[in-house]
């Protein structure tokens, strides 16, 4: 449409923000253990980090700060994926299911940080 903003096909911003969107998602399915509960605390606050770091990596003033976000982004997307890999499901087959492309999306996205941090340094 004319006037209208076209969507680059690939936005990060969006996809880390799915990412901790389906993180909470997945959590919320999750049995109530103590172990549980204090990993979730974790899982949810590094998996929002991936994103907020990266938007303001976008947001920064200077390279240095840049590539300073960008490698906050990548570890928390590494420790995403640890606290995903980490949470107990009870053994049940759809908690499984769910957690395999949340664990596959974390290692991803640390490729995907590690690859901007190559081109930027």
């Amino acid at each position: 449409m004319v006037g209208e903003e076209r969507k680059p096909k690939f936005d990060l911003e969006e996809r880390t923000f799915e990412f901790a969107r389906a993180v909470r998602d997945f959590v919320r399915q999750l049995p109530r253990t103590l172990s549980n509960i204090e990993d979730v605390k974790q899982l949810v606050r590094a998996s929002a980090s991936v994103g907020a770091n990266y938007i303001e990596a976008n947001e920064s003033l200077s390279k240095k700060d840049f590539i300073m976000r960008i490698k906050i982004s990548r570890k928390e997307a590494k420790e995403s994926r640890f606290f995903l890999r980490l949470v107990h499901t009870d053994g049940r087959a759809a908690l499984e299911a769910a957690r395999a492309p949340l664990v596959q999306e974390a290692g991803e996205l640390t490729s995907i940080f590690g690859a901007i941090l190559r081109k930027s340094e």
